[in-house]
């Protein structure tokens, strides 16, 4: 049987980007993860790149290969990956307000994330084209 991790892994890598077990291994510690990641971006603004979350000393060193990714995109796909996790976990899918109510549920959600799900539907929706092409649209200079 499939666990957590397992369809959460299977979500991010459809999007090109790591899952590292010691970050997201459970519920729990994708949610923990999650909260770190925002409140960061809540501190610096959602321009803030994950190397420069990484830099702040928030322990996140096993996303070093994506550290010039926004970092409100990677959580946008963490927060996408944990609502496909559990949807695939309990009941087999994952829709828009599947995700929005997980993000409201762990208070995860914020202003901006209805508008970055909207743009980027596969952060969600694993049959989405090209969506293992997002992270590369994510990159800021």
């Amino acid at each position: 049987m499939a666990t957590f991790y397992t369809y959460f892994k299977e979500n991010m890598e459809g999007l090109g980007l790591p899952a590292p077990e010691t970050l997201f291994g459970n519920l729990q510690a994708a949610v923990g993860t999650a909260v770190v990641i925002l409140s960061q971006i809540d501190k610096f603004g959602k321009a803030v790149t994950v190397r420069e979350i990484i830099g702040a000393g928030t322990k996140l060193e096993g996303l070093t290969v994506i550290a010039g990714l926004s970092a409100a995109f990677y959580v946008g796909a963490v927060i996408g990956s944990i609502a496909v996790a559990l949807g695939r976990t309990l009941s087999g899918g994952t829709t828009m307000l599947d995700v929005l109510t997980t993000a409201t549920q762990y208070n995860l959600h914020r202003p901006w994330l209805v508008a970055e799900l909207q743009r980027k539907p596969g952060l969600y929706q694993p049959n989405t084209p090209f969506r293992d092409q997002y992270r590369f649209q994510a990159v800021y200079a």
